[in-house]
């Protein structure tokens, strides 16, 4: 099997995974996934793909990220490690995409209009 590259991304957050045979080490921007990421949510979500199709230990994973804030780094990561499970193997799919693993989501931060405090937010109004 040579190796699988793959992008995922959220907000801003770019990831670029690469997929190989090995034990399982996952490495972030060439840290371990655990120092990247120190709590267990953004783990959690980091191995989604990965435990719901039983590879956990079978992979060396690769990954470089960057842009956005920690939890879209993780969450862009998720994607594109699970576009890497679909195309090792095309069952992974039918596990992954009822979960909405594989949906790309496209809520992006609404941009600051002039005239105003930010994208909603008005200046305050005086009557007199």
């Amino acid at each position: 099997m040579e190796v699988i590259h793959k992008i995922g991304r959220r907000k801003t957050a770019v990831a670029r995974v690469y997929v190989a045979k090995g034990k399982g080490n996952i490495t972030v921007n060439k840290k371990d996934m655990a120092v990247y990421f120190p709590t267990a949510t953004l783990q959690y979500k980091v191995n989604q793909p990965i435990a719901m199709t039983n590879n956990d230990g079978n992979f060396d994973i690769t990954v470089n990220v960057y842009g956005g804030g920690i939890t879209g780094q993780a969450e862009a990561i998720r994607l594109a490690l699970s576009r890497a499970m679909c195309e090792l193997d095309a069952e992974n799919r039918l596990i992954l995409k009822p979960e909405g693993l594989l949906t790309r989501d496209p809520r992006m931060v609404e941009r600051k209009k002039f005239g105003q405090k930010k994208a909603r937010k008005k200046f305050q109004f005086s009557k007199r």
